[in-house]
């Protein structure tokens, strides 16, 4: 306890997980986070790690998912957000959802609870004072304007943004099930699932076509003051998707495919709304997909319109929220470290990530490197063929120059996903043992992404010293 210890700024996913990691490394922690003395528009409660959006921590699967890899390694890491993921899960298939106010509580109750971990309420207006010779910034995409400023002046550069938009919430017991059935894609079974995880309301192609054009009539929120700020492509709302064309949203989220109507099994539906479990109880379900900007009345008559929905009450209605995050592969090092300021990094989606699980992975890393350093440690990265080391790697630097504008690069947020691995090494053998006839397509794409899963987990392994203790145990 001698030790001076590590400010972290932000109390989200990626605050949390600095956090914990520190701690447990033996590091003393000082976590700084604004709620309750400043609201934001998006939080609901004063909770660490409130989840502002969906519920769902996408993929479980770390054989053939990038996002279930990073789940995989983090766990192997000792993720405070992935154990408490996994304590309160609820039904998704083949996600990871979770009841967003339970897994709230048990982030902050686990931090709470930590010896070396100090929870301070107030708003960090401006960067660290010197005297914060190791510090992380962790404040996410609602960044108090004060501080957000603060991050400009230093850095000489102005923050980038994109809008995010939250989904709606339905109260379970105003679904009419006589319309709609339980049932996941394909009937796969998932962590805590049955195979029958989400509610799928069905259309017709009239009813789909109806739906579409509500869509594109409803009034929506104008954010002038904002104007130019894109959307990011993996969180587009409802709408928007609807202006690309007629079917974009049956080839999206209401896609019809892999799904059965219990009620009459016969009529294939045209497209399908689902939605998922929000909470442990089963009375709240989120509507995938439906991220929107409409406004609240105009979502309440337009979702209304959706078969099995037609007396919905909704828990909490759709919005959009600014999204901020810094130019990373400029300004940060390797490490997460401001190239401008020995001992500041940055950690979760200010830095250009996109996703809960992405966001607390950095995160992890940005607590791990700044606990080494405080321990006299050498900062070692993850290997860039492990999830976590391909999406530093994205962060900090792996992006094309632009043709256009020399010495600028091309970033954008990202998810994690298989084309920020490396290749996997010339005359891998792909083909499983007793593998007979043609192996091309699916086949191969499949073998070739469980090649990657099973190098990465191993590399991982071999980089968190798991390997080492095990033979020491032996």
């Amino acid at each position: 306890m001698n030790k001076k210890p590590i400010h972290i700024v932000g109390g989200g996913l990626a605050g949390s997980e600095a956090a914990w990691q520190a701690a447990e490394a033996g590091v003393p922690v000082i976590l700084h986070e604004m709620r309750p003395v400043r609201v934001t528009d998006a939080h609901k409660s004063d909770g660490l790690a409130e989840l502002v959006c969906s519920n769902s921590f996408r993929s479980d699967d770390a054989e053939n998912n990038a996002v279930g890899l990073l789940h995989a390694e983090m766990r192997l890491a000792g993720s405070l957000i992935m154990a408490c993921g996994d304590a309160n899960q609820v039904p998704a298939g083949g996600a990871l959802a979770v009841d967003r106010d339970g897994f709230s509580s048990a982030v902050t109750a686990r931090l709470e609870a930590h010896p070396m971990i100090e929870i301070v309420r107030e708003e960090v207006c401006g960067l660290p004072p010197a005297d914060w010779d190791q510090a992380i910034i962790a404040t996410g995409p609602l960044t108090a304007p004060s501080l957000a400023d603060a991050i400009a002046k230093e850095t000489g550069a102005d923050a980038l943004a994109f809008f995010d938009a939250i989904a709606p919430i339905v109260h379970f017991d105003t679904i009419d099930m006589d319309v709609c059935w339980f049932q996941s894609r394909y009937d796969k079974i998932g962590p805590g699932g049955t195979g029958k995880d989400y509610i799928n309301c069905p259309m017709d192609k009239t009813q789909y076509e109806a739906f579409v054009q509500a869509l594109l009539d409803g009034g929506k929120t104008e954010f002038k003051q904002w104007e130019g700020t894109p959307y990011f492509d993996g969180c587009l709302p409802i709408e928007v998707m609807a202006e690309r064309g007629a079917e974009t949203l049956r080839h999206g989220p209401m896609k019809p495919m892999g799904l059965t109507n219990a009620h009459n099994p016969a009529v294939k539906a045209y497209a399908v709304v689902q939605l998922r479990q929000d909470n442990a109880l089963g009375t709240l379900y989120n509507m995938v997909g439906f991220q929107t900007k409409l406004k609240h009345g105009e979502q309440v008559r337009v979702f209304r319109a959706i078969p099995g929905l037609e007396n919905a009450e909704f828990a909490r209605l759709g919005g959009l929220h600014r999204n901020t995050y810094i130019n990373s592969p400029t300004l940060l090092d390797g490490s997460l470290q401001l190239k401008s300021r020995t001992g500041l990094r940055f950690a979760g989606q200010i830095t250009g990530c996109e996703g809960y699980v992405e966001s607390a992975a950095i995160g992890l890393l940005a607590g791990r490197f700044a606990a080494g350093e405080r321990n006299g440690m050498p900062v070692r990265l993850p290997p860039p063929t492990t999830a976590l080391g391909s999406l530093l790697g994205h962060i900090t630097g792996g992006h094309l120059v632009s043709d256009d504008e020399p010495g600028k690069r091309s970033f954008q947020p990202m998810n994690i996903n298989f084309g920020l691995f490396p290749p996997l090494e010339p005359g891998t053998n792909l083909r499983p043992e007793g593998f007979e006839g043609r192996f091309r397509g699916k086949d191969k794409t499949a073998a070739r992404r469980r090649a990657v899963t099973s190098r990465a987990v191993a590399d991982c392994r071999e980089w968190l010293g798991l390997l080492a203790r095990a033979e020491a145990a032996e």
